[in-house]
């Protein structure tokens, strides 16, 4: 019978000898090469098992593919080593690199929300009248720094002669523009990683952006941990990404069930009706469930998708004009039971 190893394919008897050999050559990357591919091909790797009690390292000595012990345990490690180093740097997909883009686009949201809100506060002591937040605020500071600095030609400039705030020393100028600028710079790195984000989807995964929008498709990729995953789910668990905690609460105390997860920011859901969103949702869920499973295995982009999905979203609109209807309390009251003596 004819084994597969890492060293080559050998052809051994009943009793464990080697009977003829094929070699592989030394170089460690047609190695490390040779044993990925055996390791791949699980069902080649079971039809040509060696026998219990086959040692291959005695078997390397005998075809002459090492002179001894050390040079075959060295040789294995080194290519073990490699193969690892090869099968991390793999690992790190297209969609894992979206994934780490959502994740990072979440510091940044986070950061900037935190920092402009400290630079409102703090520049609100000297123009409070000036009207301005976020980015505009952050510009507005990087750009004159002191009301004092406004020209007569912005539209600023009676409110800043005629603010109330304190003055603004020049050791405080410096330093809050300094950490506008940052606010600003901030705010650029979110529209370059969000254009990332865009660019990436619609080579990676184009009937999931084209159906959910790319941002809420790139999102829906890093919860589920990969398209891969995202994929494999029913579009049951598609509507309730997102929801984990409303799902857990309705599945101990019996609470309502969770209508949707973060698939409520696609303007289909939140922009209908209450009454129909759920049905929406499940709508939504299934073809975005379908998208994904389209990108993964074929990648082949289907605008038909979204127009099945529009014509699915005004059925449900059609057929549910207007909110059910309440059940009319009768004005009974439970009888209280009365607990034993």
């Amino acid at each position: 019978m004819k084994i597969n190893t890492w060293f080559g394919v050998l052809g051994i008897g009943r009793t464990g000898e080697v009977l003829e050999f094929e070699l592989f050559s030394k170089d460690i990357r047609e190695l490390v090469r040779c044993s990925i591919a055996l390791q791949e091909n699980r069902q080649l790797l079971r039809q040509h098992l060696p026998p219990a009690g086959f040692d291959l390292k005695t078997a390397a000595l005998e075809c002459g593919f090492v002179e001894s012990s050390a040079e075959y345990y060295s040789l294995l490690h080194e290519v073990m080593v490699e193969a690892a180093k090869l099968q991390v740097s793999e690992a790190f997909t297209a969609d894992q690199r979206i994934i780490q883009a959502v994740e990072a686009l979440d510091d940044i949201n986070e950061t900037t929300n935190l920092l402009s809100e400290r630079l409102f506060e703090w520049y609100g002591n000297y123009f409070p009248e000036s009207g301005l937040s976020g980015e505009a605020l952050a510009l507005f500071i990087a750009k004159y720094g002191s009301r004092e600095n406004i020209g007569s030609e912005d539209p600023l400039y009676p409110r800043a002669r005629n603010s109330m705030g304190a003055k603004l020393e020049a050791a405080d100028e410096v330093l809050l523009k300094g950490f506008a600028e940052s606010v600003c710079s901030l705010y650029e790195r979110k529209r370059q990683t969000e254009a990332y984000i865009q660019d990436s989807m619609e080579s990676i995964a184009p009937n999931l952006s084209l159906a959910a929008g790319p941002m809420l498709g790139a999102r829906l990729i890093s919860v589920a941990g990969s398209l891969e995953k995202l994929a494999a789910f029913p579009s049951s668990t598609v509507q309730v990404i997102g929801a984990s905690k409303a799902l857990f609460k309705h599945l101990r105390a019996r609470a309502p069930s969770p209508k949707h997860g973060i698939i409520y920011s696609h303007p289909l859901i939140n922009t209908a009706p209450w009454w129909i969103r759920g049905k929406i949702a499940r709508a939504l869920a299934a073809k975005l469930s379908l998208a994904a499973r389209i990108d993964f295995y074929s990648g082949e982009k289907d605008a038909s998708l979204v127009e099945k999905l529009e014509v699915k979203v005004e059925q449900i609109k059609t057929s549910n004009p207007k909110p059910p209807q309440k059940k009319q309390d009768s004005g009974v009251k439970p009888k209280k039971r009365r607990g034993r003596k």
